[in-house]
């Protein structure tokens, strides 16, 4: 280990003892005069991925912005995720800047603001995002929704240990996603498969260092490296293929074209390639069938 030095752990780890790469995410709010805020955050990330009844992201904030105490009183919020942009950087560390008010920080604000399609008391979105999240906090989770908006000089105890606030100046909030928008050239690259060449270009957040300046790194294409399939694993697909259901079989020829399922993955796809082929009156699974069946996949994906 004489490689590595001993970092002391502070507040902040993420930016003060570390060097942790974030998204740029603009928070847009409503205000209580009904004017949508937009702040600025990096500590926003998946939550609930699978195996609930819904999915969620999860957003840290200070619980005396302007953001959270939006979401304490409405419970709406959209993540609008904004391209790599100098101009849009430079704006996102403005509207990050705390005190100031909506009124002040919305009036020369460079971002265009569009009304949700979803209605209601929903905030605006930003058409310069390449995607956004409009979601709902999920103020049932431990109690949450027992805190209230009011406090700006610092929260009592008791505190949440996830959701809600979660000490003196902190917020956690899980963000039930109700609605993902994209652009249509990524929206088109999710759907049909992406390449070095379709990938938004998303910028890169290290957050505020040294006390003077929030640091980004520029977006550079990405690369793809193939997952390898061990020989023999088609063995290991067709012994899981013969007991997922004994109404429908897989052919061999149709289990060598999914060894490249990881084997953690491989009951839960075939369970769902199943249920399709009963739904269309399949009962044997070959080449053809697999793919009719990979395209419904890909059509509930669409949807």
């Amino acid at each position: 280990m004489s490689e590595f030095k001993d970092l002391r752990i502070v507040d902040n780890f993420y930016q003060t003892s570390s060097f942790f790469p974030m998204p740029v995410v603009l928070a847009s709010t409503v205000s209580e005069s009904g004017q949508t805020n937009i702040g600025s955050y990096s500590l926003c990330f998946p939550y609930y991925i699978a195996g609930k009844d819904y999915y969620a992201m999860i957003l840290e904030v200070r619980n005396s912005s302007n953001t959270a105490q939006n979401i304490l009183r409405t419970g709406k919020v959209a993540l609008n995720f904004i391209p790599d942009n100098k101009k849009f950087f430079k704006e996102a560390v403005r509207l990050g800047f705390p005190g100031d008010t909506t009124e002040q920080k919305m009036k020369d604000c460079i971002f265009t603001l569009r009304d949700s399609v979803l209605g209601g008391d929903r905030p605006q979105i930003v058409e310069e995002a390449f995607q956004v999240f409009e979601c709902t906090w999920d103020s049932s989770l431990e109690d949450a929704y027992l805190d209230k908006p009011g406090c700006l000089e610092g929260y009592e105890p008791p505190y949440r240990n996830f959701n809600g606030i979660t000490s003196k100046f902190g917020a956690h909030f899980i963000l039930k996603i109700d609605k993902i928008w994209m652009k249509e050239e990524y929206y088109d690259s999710i759907i049909n498969g992406v390449s070095r060449y379709n990938y938004p270009p998303v910028p890169v957040d290290y957050g505020y260092r040294d006390s003077t300046n929030f640091w980004c790194s520029r977006f550079k294409k990405p690369y793809p490296e193939k997952i390898q399939a061990k020989e023999g694993d088609v063995n290991s697909v067709k012994y899981a293929a013969s007991r997922i259901d004994p109404q429908v079989k897989f052919t061999d020829e149709a289990c060598a074209k999914l060894t490249k399922i990881p084997r953690v993955f491989l009951k839960a796809a075939l369970t769902q390639m199943v249920e399709i082929a009963k739904s269309e009156g399949i009962s044997l699974i070959d080449e053809k069938a697999l793919a009719i069946i990979n395209d419904k996949r890909r059509e509930e994906k669409k949807k």
